[in-house]
């Protein structure tokens, strides 16, 4: 039995869909975390040597756990938090846990590349530690952010994927349900196009974004 065009559509929404709302999520978290890691470690405009040991061991165990595990580990909180395990709705909540820490170390690189002689002169300014951030590091990362932000974003793509192994929906689940479970290699082919395709395309574009924020910078 093959897949109808139908389903293909619901499958790419329901992906479109996770990857879009965690995506948002993650940022969220990811982003503070991120800053936070680079202001408050050593030398920094923020020292805070407490905060900082305490959140570099807690994203780097998250990051070390594996998508699949983390999924199947927190299903009791995902129920807490939505209801369910199953669905769309229910792999938002493990995506945004996996992709946070992972955004907050891209974050961290990206800011660690400002020119440590654009703080000083910041500094000498008299800029506040929140002006700093929000006048000078932020602005002078953009650009390498923008591609953080898209790092990210295919690294959920993926994510989503795994996701369908356990009944989250979207393509994943497509290529699983009709691909794998029903020997089909039409779908499994369709499905990899997709997100090729997806891929390419995000990447595209977080390129020609950094690429005109660089210009313009």
């Amino acid at each position: 039995m093959e897949v109808s065009s139908d389903q293909i559509i619901q499958a790419v929404s329901e992906t479109l869909y996770m990857v879009s709302v965690s995506l948002v999520f993650a940022t969220l978290i990811g982003l503070p975390l991120g800053i936070l890691l680079v202001v408050t470690r050593k030398g920094h405009i923020l020292e805070n040597q407490a905060l900082f040991s305490a959140l570099n061991p807690v994203i780097n165990v998250l990051r070390s756990v594996p998508f699949i595990i983390l999924l199947v580990a927190i299903i009791p909180f995902t129920r807490l938090i939505v209801g369910t395990s199953i669905g769309t709705t229910a792999a938002i909540v493990p995506l945004v846990i996996y992709t946070g820490p992972y955004i907050a170390r891209l974050v961290e690189n990206s800011l660690l590349d400002v020119d440590a002689g654009i703080i000083e002169a910041a500094e000498a300014m008299g800029a506040t530690p929140m002006q700093i951030i929000f006048r000078f590091l932020i602005p002078e990362s953009l650009g390498s952010l923008v591609l953080s932000i898209t790092t990210a974003t295919i690294g959920l793509i993926g994510a989503t994927a795994m996701a369908g192994a356990v009944g989250g929906g979207g393509i994943g689940d497509l290529a699983i349900t009709y691909g794998y479970q029903r020997f089909s290699t039409v779908t499994i082919i369709a499905t990899v196009i997709i997100l090729v395709v997806l891929v390419q395309a995000i990447q595209s574009l977080g390129n020609v974004l950094a690429r005109k924020i660089r210009r313009h910078g």
